[in-house]
């Protein structure tokens, strides 16, 4: 897994004004947790733009004081309205210490059940897992090769060595159903056939008397 680099400054003054204070500098207060004790810091919001803002995963190494710090972001906070980042907790990690993360998933193949027709659903953008840290893969490959109209694939088909899927086996990570849209306008155009036959009829019946 891929690591980003985020440069971060010590944090000597808490609470609600000092916390308003370190935002409007462009900031984020920041705890990182899983050391002997919490750590306060602040980053700049726009350093979390390749860590938050992608559909990948990523290990991250904060840089505080001169010393470096291997984490993954665990929580983060936004402002309702703006968006704008107003927190963040990180956990610290360790080599020996398993850790649990969400970990993106990528469709492989063709499904020959869209090619007849049918909708690919993606219901599963992301599994969680449970291992060690050097397991964690940059994402999860699924195979839709077989998928038919009808059919899905589920959390309990898929392994990933070495690691622990945490989603409910019964899940379904994708699906192929029929076209919704294909199967109303046939039953219409029924209903519209169907609809003109006894008028044809009648007016035939008129027209023998």
């Amino acid at each position: 897994m891929k690591t980003i680099l985020l440069k971060a400054e010590a944090r000597k003054e808490k609470g609600s004004v000092a916390t308003r204070a370190v935002r409007s500098e462009g900031k984020v207060p920041c705890v990182l947790y899983g050391t002997t004790d919490p750590i306060h810091f602040t980053i700049y919001e726009a350093d979390f733009k390749n860590l938050v803002f992608t559909p990948n995963v990523y290990k991250v190494r904060i840089d505080l004081d001169g010393k470096s710090h291997d984490a993954i972001l665990q929580d983060m906070q936004f402002h309702p309205v703006s968006e704008n980042i107003l927190h963040a907790d990180f956990l610290g990690i360790k080599e020996s210490k398993l850790v649990v993360m969400e970990i993106p998933v990528r469709l492989r193949g063709n499904s020959p059940g869209v090619r007849n027709g049918g909708k690919l659903a993606k219901k599963i953008n992301r599994l969680r897992c449970k291992g060690l840290m050097a397991d964690f893969p940059d994402f999860i490959e699924v195979a839709i090769d077989a998928l038919k109209i009808g059919m899905s694939v589920r959390v309990s088909e898929i392994e990933v060595p070495k690691l622990e899927l945490l989603d409910a086996k019964e899940n379904a990570i994708v699906s192929v159903r029929t076209a919704r849209v294909v199967v109303v306008e046939e039953e219409e155009e029924e209903v519209a056939e169907g609809a003109e036959a006894p008028a044809e009829g009648s007016e035939g019946g008129d027209a023998a008397e």
